[in-house]
């Protein structure tokens, strides 16, 4: 596990050293598809759910 805790230190430091302009785009390549992936799990996590549930709820009809 060390490793890993020093290759993040290694990127963490690399980032910090970047100028404003790069950390902002470095941000945008990086959390634009993480957040949009986490969003298009999130909502097919709740339409399955929300369709099971009124499938339960209407007694299989």
């Amino acid at each position: 596990m060390r490793w890993l805790v020093d290759w993040w230190d290694s990127v963490e430091l690399w980032v910090t050293q970047l100028g404003f302009p790069f950390q902002v785009a470095l941000a945008i390549v990086v959390l634009l598809p993480l957040c949009w992936a986490g969003a298009a799990v999130a909502d097919r996590t709740t339409e399955a759910l929300t369709a099971w549930w009124s499938h339960r709820g209407t007694g299989g009809r």
